[in-house]
């Protein structure tokens, strides 16, 4: 079964303040953006990258990677995060099968292992698509509209938070993506979203608390101090 890392490399990093991007801000000699890379080759049933960046990034990226080869093409990220996806998906779809499995990553998870990846792939076998995700741990509570007082308790135990990859059969994937077009797309926020409004099977597999994402500047100091080994 063939698949391709889409690897979302667009945002600006505004949570984290400064003018660089926190995937571009290097650790230890690399930028993050790097890393995630090698970690997402590492799985050895990926057999290459799209990566969506801005153009200014595009040859950065490509020259940070010793395996330069392994990236199929780049994509300009669109106006959110769909939009984005979406580029990527028809830039893969002119090299590869409808039945490819695609998975999007962030570029600020750098610490994703081969065996979430290779669980997503497998998982696509029996289902269109794959996200790892985390059981709840903390009491849930749902508020009323304005957010000032709880309304209701919810039931954790059917809770969980998503990571990426999120893993999806392309040609499903792509088609459920452009059915938003042209304007419902601009209020999808998550990656799996277009998905399950399509109807698709998406199974959840065990996610891992070290695939984090890197959002703010405590996740920032947390990354450096595993690569740097610290922890």
């Amino acid at each position: 079964m063939k698949a391709i890392a889409l690897i979302l490399s667009g945002g600006v990093g505004s949570r984290m303040g400064g003018s660089l991007p926190k995937q571009y801000i290097e650790v230890n000699g690399r930028m993050i953006v790097s890393r995630c890379m090698d970690q997402v080759l590492a799985c050895s049933r990926i057999s290459g990258l799209w990566i969506v960046a801005e153009k200014s990034w595009q040859e950065a990226i490509a020259q940070s990677l010793p395996e330069r080869d392994r990236i199929l093409g780049f994509s300009k990220p669109g106006q959110n995060r769909a939009l984005s996806i979406l580029g990527g998906l028809r830039g893969i779809r002119k090299h590869c099968p409808s039945d490819t499995v695609v998975l999007v990553h962030d570029a600020v998870r750098p610490m994703v292992s081969a065996a979430i990846l290779e669980a997503c792939i497998d998982a696509c076998r029996t289902h269109d698509g794959a996200m790892p995700v985390l059981p709840m741990t903390d009491t849930v509570y749902y508020s009323d509209a304005s957010g000032a007082s709880v309304e209701r308790l919810l039931d954790r135990s059917r809770i969980y938070a998503g990571q990426a990859p999120e893993a999806f059969r392309l040609g499903k994937y792509l088609e459920a993506t452009e059915s938003l077009l042209p304007e419902k797309i601009l209020s999808i926020n998550g990656s799996t979203e277009p998905a399950i409004l399509a109807g698709m099977d998406i199974a959840m597999i065990p996610g891992d608390k070290g695939n984090f994402k890197i959002t703010t500047r405590e996740d920032l100091e947390q990354y450096r101090r595993i690569v740097e080994g610290g922890i």
